[in-house]
């Protein structure tokens, strides 16, 4: 099977923030992230808004 790459021409050239590797049998992947230029939020703050709408989603209601 011959690889076939596909490209982006709306990305620009910048280095991924983060790069990891997935072992799967034979095959590795490989998974690049970018993140947002712009953004306000850290990733702690975005954990803290998951936990907090999974607590309120899994609370139950007194009577």
């Amino acid at each position: 099977m011959a690889e076939t790459k596909q490209k982006r021409t709306d990305q620009t050239d910048r280095r991924p923030d983060c790069v990891t590797e997935i072992r799967m049998g034979n095959s590795v992947l490989v998974v690049s992230g970018f993140f947002k230029k712009d953004a306000t939020s850290t990733a702690a703050d975005k954990m803290a808004k998951v936990l907090e709408a999974e607590a309120a989603a899994t609370q139950k209601p007194s009577f």
